[in-house]
């Protein structure tokens, strides 16, 4: 089976990408961020004679916080993200038209999310610029995650990795609505989740086609992509420890990345029922069938994990209500004589 080259499989999928990207446009429903913003909650800040955030005008729970911010500097760093899908896709024809679409209905999201932000005060607007400027500063491409160059200039790994990324997108940022326990913050995060879930389809049915144009490349892609994959957010400074929070949270961690990304897109791929792998491809579709256990392991060490987390965390929290019952009435703390 010949290999077929980046420009073959641009031209060969073109017809593709013009029928989905249509498709796209007839299903898009239309918004406007503006309109999921509570203005006359905001205020001016204290060079505007108003005043400085201050912790206490936060009433997110630090799960909601953490990961609203989290998602605002993902979205934060479009500008990477569009320069890798149109290195990979080019700008011309059905790939230029479907790339400056996505690229306008992303850009929506960062606004609205940090729009929600300052102005119900729910984060310190002089650190979020900071990280906004460090994360934009750092960019990103899938190579910076320690795999090596993982895209290559590869049109299969460029919407294989969309595929799981978009659909993993619009899962968190539809927990992050949830966590919020405000019902302005859950409208909002549903337009967007609505957004990721048509860009995952697209990014996913134009791998399908490409499975059945070229099988063997498309797998490669596949299992290179599921091996090394990490959500685009990981270069925001402290991901680990914000990662940890989100996950305990139950706004995304080892099982939701199984169950809700990971499975429906390689059922939906039919990738274990295929019989039109061969040589390695073959013995790469049977590694993900590997890759697959290692991820329930995962999952099933999470549960524990967290499981005895919150356990500490509730213990902590009696130790302090009975500490607080047995305090005198009046007596003080501290002082500052």
């Amino acid at each position: 089976m010949a290999t077929l080259t980046q420009q073959q499989m641009l031209r060969e999928l073109e017809p593709t990408a013009e029928r989905l990207t249509n498709r796209h446009i007839s299903m898009f429903k239309d918004w406007n961020p503006h309109d999921f913003i509570p203005w006359s909650e905001g205020k001016n800040f204290k060079t505007l004679g108003g005043q400085d955030w201050a912790p206490e005008q936060c009433e997110l729970s630090d799960v909601a916080r953490v990961a609203m911010v989290q998602n605002l500097l993902t979205e934060d760093n479009l500008p990477a993200y569009h320069r890798e899908i149109a290195m990979n896709f080019s700008m011309d024809g059905a790939w230029g038209e479907w790339v400056r679409r996505w690229t306008a209905e992303e850009n929506r999201h960062s606004n609205a999310l940090r729009d929600y932000l300052v102005v119900t005060r729910s984060v310190d607007p002089f650190a979020l610029e900071k990280l906004r400027m460090e994360q934009v500063t750092r960019g990103f491409s899938p190579g910076q995650n320690g795999q090596g160059d993982l895209f290559a200039e590869s049109l299969f790994d460029s919407v294989v990795y969309v595929s799981f990324q978009e659909l993993a997108t619009r899962v968190s940022h539809r927990n992050t609505g949830k966590a919020c326990n405000d019902t302005i913050a859950d409208q909002l995060t549903a337009r967007l989740s609505h957004d990721e879930n048509l860009h995952m389809i697209f990014y996913r049915d134009v791998t399908a086609a490409g499975l059945d144009l070229a099988p063997n490349q498309a797998m490669t892609s596949i299992h290179r992509v599921l091996r090394n994959f990490q959500m685009p957010g990981f270069t925001v400074p402290e991901f680990r420890r914000k990662a940890v929070i989100i996950a305990v949270g139950g706004v995304y961690d080892p099982r939701i990345h199984l169950d809700e990304v990971v499975m429906p897109v390689l059922k939906k791929w039919r990738i274990f029922e295929r019989d039109d792998f061969t040589g390695e491809a073959a013995r790469q579709r049977d590694d993900l069938a590997v890759l697959v256990k290692e991820l329930e392991q995962a999952c099933d060490k999470f549960d524990v994990s967290k499981q005895r987390y919150l356990e500490r965390e509730a213990r902590k929290a009696e130790s302090i209500t009975a500490a607080k019952a047995l305090k005198p009435e009046g007596t003080l703390t501290h002082s500052r004589h």
